[in-house]
């Protein structure tokens, strides 16, 4: 087992659709100018892929430096939510497809492997004119996704930035059944959480902030996938610069993973630590993840 063309608007303050209602009546009057979109508001669109439709959620400016996020086993794009703010409040392009079975993407069909799910990822840019490099965020399970995309396309690929980012050392027995019930919506939900507590999160954090967002039949295909494909065709991630933001409490991708790659990858990988904090990372240390993840990008060559 493994660690495992509508606009929508998600997210609408309270003062800003005061303003726009205060907008709209008063051009009944004497016209208005359109109320300011927010610089973190979500809007959602569908993109035709090879493999079928995939919903895409977006936010920032269109003209910012695009980053794509890639989240964790089985669950959704809205892990991110938290993060997608602060880097689109910071002037960057978020881009977050949601894995196939989740939301409105469609269920995959017949047996894919990481690079499937590569190419899935990547079709949720086909709308940047002209194209640009990218940075990508993959996060547990999405960090192998984010490095199988800079080793078949790294022209396309800024900068990668893993999140607990596993794939050689295994983790222990108990903790990969713990990763399992995880999933197991039949158990009793306390006995449930307790499987989340101990495979996610670092202990004495809050576990009930991942209460929701589990599938089951997505984490099946993705581990599967995993399977059939060769650690060693991503591992390496090609030449690309490299950012490994590691909890040092993960024991479901044990810090190991995160001092192997540094140590093949020379200088072009860095690794930051983040302490309280286990395979969940997001909802742990949001502060810390955010800021690292902004520091690096602020620093990376044009």
């Amino acid at each position: 087992m493994l660690e495992p063309n509508s606009s929508i608007d998600r997210r609408f303050p309270v003062m800003r659709r005061a303003a726009l209602l205060a907008c709209t009546a008063a051009s009944l009057l004497a016209g208005c100018a359109a109320a300011p979109r927010a610089a973190d508001a979500v809007s959602a669109r569908m993109v035709s892929a090879a493999r079928g439709p995939i919903e895409v959620l977006e936010s920032g400016p269109r003209d910012g430096e695009p980053v794509l996020l890639i989240p964790s086993l089985g669950r959704g794009a809205e892990d991110f939510d938290d993060l997608a703010g602060r880097l689109a409040r910071a002037g960057y392009r978020v881009i977050r497809p949601q894995p196939r079975g989740i939301g409105r993407s469609a269920a995959w069909q017949g047996e894919p492997t990481l690079v499937e799910i590569a190419e899935d990822a990547m079709a949720a840019l086909t709308d940047i004119r002209p194209p640009r490099r990218v940075v990508v965020v993959g996060h547990a399970f999405g960090n192998r996704v984010a490095r199988m995309i800079a080793t078949r396309e790294p022209a396309r690929v800024r900068a990668l930035v893993l999140l607990a980012a596993g794939g050689k050392v295994r983790m222990a027995p108990d903790v990969e059944r713990a990763l399992v019930r995880s999933f197991d919506l039949t158990l009793p939900e306390e006995e449930r959480m307790r499987s989340v507590a101990l495979a996610f999160f670092a202990p004495g954090n809050d576990a009930s902030v991942w209460r929701d967002g589990w599938f089951k039949s997505v984490a099946e295909v993705q581990i599967a996938a995993t399977e059939r494909t060769p650690v060693d065709s991503w591992w390496a991630a090609s030449d690309v610069p490299v950012l490994v933001v590691q909890p040092m409490q993960d024991v479901l991708a044990p810090a190991e993973n995160a001092e192997k790659l540094r140590k093949e990858g020379g200088d072009r990988v860095r690794v930051a630590y983040v302490d309280r904090a286990g395979h969940a990372l997001l909802p742990e240390q949001p502060d810390a993840v955010a800021s690292n993840i902004l520091a690096y990008l602020r620093g990376l060559p044009k």
